[in-house]
């Protein structure tokens, strides 16, 4: 198997999941779990290839002009996270199968976890530091979502652990571009073995700030760490892969994956053991403080990320090597101890341990689970977590400091150790007997009745039973990992490092040290009523999330008062800037106009005088007209000079899609119409006095900068590379069309994007605006009784036409599509064409009932968008993201058609258009319904039906009102997809 065919598995498996889901529903996570399973198994072979220092390593090209690649390296370290994200995803996937509910929806659930694993299995493998940076992020907006989705309480922390960890993110983002620009490469190996990190020690620092701001967020530490606590509203399974193999593991890797340039670095040894320490000690007493096992749980691991943190701040091969140990027993402890509350809590209905009693007795394979789990963590022999806080506390032991503060940082550990310990067994015996953990100032809480728990069934306990069990007996035969150990120590230290892992080493300072903390957590356990009531539940009157959250409404008031400079309805004040701006423009074109030389000859034609008099005859109407159909008119007119201008300078593509523009404007504003009055409302003489003065000084400046800035110079460099490169590189007669789908195909895709973004944003104001307009007055009334109301009548002609024209307009489309890379034409111009077509179908229909859409406009948008997506990722085989692919296809008649798959990106720009235009129309096409008088008066006097039918909760009930005022409401109904219901639907 290989690097590239793992990736694309994982990402697979995430579509494959929400198609099982549909039929197995909850069970889809024993599937999910059967092939991360099969998948672990797969890499286990690498273990050869990774061994003393070797690594597997693959390259795809992605942007080639930025020296961008696909490029994928696995070493020693990288497997070491590999194997916790697939074998722990397996665990939890398998868990999950159990933990939820059948009635539960768990589809999007199974989405977003199997798309983590894609993240953190790409971004342990990536050997490219935007790669990286894409991956990092990918597990940050996962994370986002699964704790988005866990109920009404989720959306605070959820938008918390993104402001947090995305802010890391941009540190990353810095620290990648600086490490580019500076050693001139996108790759992380090549660049962590260049000679900088030695001869700059203040580049140096300036990354190892970066990178630790990014990863200490992203491993919830200090002064980051109130994220995680703040996140476990989100359910167990989540929590356990979070905390075990994604997310916050995430930091610990990048912190080991850049220590090899960065070890040295004081900046870096200060932020990580600190930050490290005190994280160490103030997750232990949090965890301490807190009766919810969920929460002391969240505490335990920031805890234990502390160690981490500390450890690799350290920078000797025994501190790195004994982090990877840690690493891996966390992994072990923690997975199965979140899977443990989330099964008490399941079958108890608390997580309290001022509730918890007695669960001992009824839940003993739990007891037994917790136990293990528990053990492993507090560092107690034989359990590999033994091992592992062994090795850290010999690690810090190690440090390359002046023996006072060596020995300062190792006793520090071990008064987090003790704490660890202690709360262990405040996890255990809170949980399974009947310490309450409750001291004199708690509220008294009622015990759980013995009867009101339950053991879990086997498929739901046996995932979390797995790697409790892992962590007893990997404790004897540590020795396992050696190899592992030694190539990921290897890896991280940039030095050759032999580990010799094992139960027993002999008396030395770590026992002593491991002897100390289970001396000081035992009697702590002990004491543990008296260190409950003693400790403080408020350290201080505030919290971290307080904290945080008044920093961002801070930050939302002052953008809030920022955006209040220039956001107002006034013109004057709203216009002041814009025409400050402009004079700044016209003063520069007037100071430039004689050095840059005089306007070229011929720049100026009798025609463009001409145009030049009716744009300002159309725009002097558009102005000085009264009725708004008139005003709509002449300014539509205004665009189709604008358009003969850009005929008459021969750029017909553009003159073309502002011709089209400019209909669709049009028609737009005239379905706006309806719902507006017929006529401006009045306004002073001395206010029009003003505003005239205004605008011509606005335009005067306008054109005098435009007349002094153009016609001065000669053809662009751009420009005549264009001419000279277009048919040569992509094959293509249409310079503006090849710019927009081949050079510049990614702006393109952007701007793609952007455009349907912003047709379901019309769409959502549209639907808002439906639902909350009953109470507008009805303006189209006025035509009631009159020739104008006869819709089929007034229409025949026009729809006569239209079924003549409509089959050329939708043919004439798909030509200006097909031609568009030779000829003028493309995917915005053709599509522009099929929206005047649906234009003209609801213009010429006499009802907006008449006109039944049978396309889902959103599902035409995504389509437009994906099309353009896999447009893309066809280009890859030619080596860059959007490079167009091209192939000669014989003609019937002799000759070839040069095929190339910018025309296919051209149809995604097509049905992304088409998509957004539909939006427009089919919302703006329908007749808004507004309340008659009798309606009115009912409900005036009828509060109830009014309440109802404001609220949409229900319906009005035709049987309950008189038939006239029925029948007036019938047609207020309007459906989500934008057609009315029948009257069992009324409103």
């Amino acid at each position: 198997m290989t690097l590239v065919l793992l990736l694309l598995i994982v990402l697979v498996l995430v579509p494959a999941a929400a198609s099982m889901h549909r039929l197995l529903g909850r069970d889809t996570g024993w599937a999910a779990a059967a092939v991360l399973l099969v998948v672990g198994l797969l890499t286990l072979p690498w273990l050869q290839s990774v061994h003393h220092g070797g690594a597997v390593v693959e390259t795809i090209p992605w942007i080639p002009t930025l020296n961008v690649s696909l490029a994928l390296r696995l070493d020693g370290l990288g497997l070491v996270f590999l194997f916790l994200v697939l074998f722990i995803g397996a665990l939890v996937m398998a868990y999950s199968a159990r933990y939820f509910s059948t009635a539960a929806k768990t589809g999007d659930y199974y989405v977003w976890m199997l798309l983590f694993v894609f993240s953190m299995t790409g971004m342990v493998v990536a050997d490219d530091l935007i790669v990286l940076f894409l991956f990092w992020e990918f597990t940050t907006l996962c994370s986002f979502f699964l704790i988005n989705r866990s109920g009404e309480k989720a959306p605070g922390p959820a938008r918390r652990s993104l402001l947090l960890t995305m802010g890391g993110g941009l540190g990353l983002l810095a620290a990648a571009l600086l490490i580019i620009t500076r050693t001139g490469t996108t790759r992380i190996s090549e660049a962590l073995a260049s000679d900088v990190w030695s001869t700059d020690p203040g580049f140096t620092a300036m990354i190892a700030v970066l990178i630790a701001a990014a990863a200490l967020s992203k491993s919830a530490q200090f002064p980051f760490h109130l994220w995680l606590p703040d996140a476990m509203v989100a359910p167990a399974p989540v929590s356990a892969y979070l905390h075990a193999a994604a997310m916050v593991k995430a930091g610990i890797y990048l912190m080991l994956r850049f220590s090899p340039a960065l070890s040295d670095s004081t900046t870096w040894q200060v932020l990580l053991i600190s930050s490290g320490l005190i994280t160490a000690v103030i997750g232990a007493l949090f965890a301490l403080q807190r009766h919810d096992i969920k929460e002391m749980m969240a505490f335990s691991t920031i805890s234990q990320l502390g160690f981490l943190t500390a450890v690799i701040g350290v920078g000797t091969e025994k501190a790195l090597a004994a982090a990877v140990v840690h690493v891996i027993a966390h992994a072990l402890f923690k997975a199965s101890l979140f899977m443990m509350v989330g099964i008490v809590e399941h079958e108890s209905g608390s997580r309290d341990i001022r509730v918890l009693h007695g669960l001992h007795r009824t839940m003993r394979v739990s007891l037994v689970i917790t136990t293990l789990g528990s053990l492993s963590m507090a560092g107690v022999p034989p359990m590999l977590g033994f091992v592992s806080k062994e090795g850290l506390l010999g690690g810090f032991h190690s440090a390359e400091f002046s023996s006072v503060m060596t020995w300062g940082i190792t006793l520090v550990a071990v008064v987090a150790a003790i704490g660890t310990f202690a709360y262990c067994g405040r996890i255990v015996l809170g949980s399974f007997t009947s310490f309450t953990g409750a001291g004199p100032r708690d509220e008294p809480r009622e015990p759980m009745a013995p009867e009101a728990s339950h053991e879990a069934a086997w498929t739901f306990w046996l995932p979390a039973m797995l790697p409790a069990a892992a962590g007893l007996l990997l404790g004897f035969v540590p020795g396992i990992f050696d190899g592992l150990v030694s190539d990921a120590a290897t890896a991280a230290s940039g030095g050759e490092h032999h580990a010799h892992l094992a139960l027993w080493h002999g008396f030395s300072v770590e026992l002593l040290l491991s002897a100390v903390v289970i001396g000081g957590g035992l009697l702590m356990v002990l004491g543990r009523a008296r260190v409950d009531a003693l400790l403080p539940r408020r350290i201080l009157p505030f919290t971290g999330v307080d904290a945080v959250e008044s920093l961002r409404l801070a930050l939302i008031r002052g953008g809030r008062r920022v955006g209040d400079l220039t956001r107002t309805d006034v013109h004057a004040l709203h216009l002041t800037l814009p025409g400050i701006f402009l004079l700044g423009v016209l003063i520069a074109g007037l100071i430039a106009s004689p050095a840059v030389g005089s306007p070229s000859a011929g720049s100026t034609r009798p025609a463009d005088w001409i145009l030049l008099t009716l744009l300002a005859a159309f725009l002097l109407g558009t102005v000085l007209s009264k009725d708004r159909a008139a005003a709509v008119v002449l300014a539509g007119g205004a665009g189709f000079v604008v358009a003969s201008f850009y005929f008459m300078l021969g750029a017909v593509d553009v003159g073309i899609t502002q011709l089209l523009v400019e209909i669709l404007t049009v028609v737009v504003l005239v379905l706006v119409l309806r719902k507006l009055p017929k006529r401006f409302h009045r306004v002073p003489r001395s206010r029009t006095a003003v505003s005239a003065i205004v605008a011509i000084a606005f335009g005067a400046a306008a054109f005098l900068a435009t007349y002094a800035l153009t016609g001065r110079r000669g053809q662009s460099d751009i420009a005549q590379y264009y001419q000279e490169n277009t048919y040569e590189q992509t094959g293509a007669d249409n310079i503006v069309n090849s710019i927009l789908v081949d050079f510049r195909a990614l702006d393109t895709f952007g701007e793609l994007t952007v455009l349907g973004v912003a047709g379901f944003a019309i769409l959502a104001v549209l639907n808002s605006t439906f639902a909350t307009s009953d109470n507008e007055p009805h303006t189209s009334r006025a035509w009631v009784g009159t020739p104008l109301d006869d819709a089929v009548d007034n229409t025949t002609s026009m729809r006569t036409i239209f079924n003549w024209v409509a089959p050329l307009i939708v043919l004439f489309s798909l030509i200006l599509l097909v031609r568009g890379h030779y000829e003028p034409g493309g995917g915005f111009i053709a599509a522009l064409v099929a929206g005047g077509f649906f234009a003209l179908r609801y213009l010429v229909a006499p009802s907006d009932s008449a006109v039944k859409l049978r396309w889902d406009y959103a599902l035409v948008i995504i389509g437009g968008i994906l099309v353009g997506a896999a447009t893309g990722l066809l280009g890859l085989v030619e080596g860059s993201f959007l490079k167009p692919l091209t192939a000669d296809i014989p003609l019937p008649g002799g000759g070839h058609y040069h095929f190339t798959t910018a025309i296919v990106f051209d149809v995604g720009i097509y049905l992304a258009v088409i998509g957004a235009v539909l939006v427009a129309l089919d919302r703006l096409g329908q007749v808004q319904r507004y309340p008659s008088e009798l309606l009115q008066t009912y409900l005036s006097t009828h509060p109830e039906a009014a309440a109802r039918r404001r609220s949409g909760a229900a319906p009005l009930d035709p049987g309950d009102v008189p038939p006239e005022v029925a029948e007036e409401s019938a047609p207020l109904h309007t459906t989500s997809s934008g057609r009315r219901g029948g009257q069992e639907e009324v409103r």
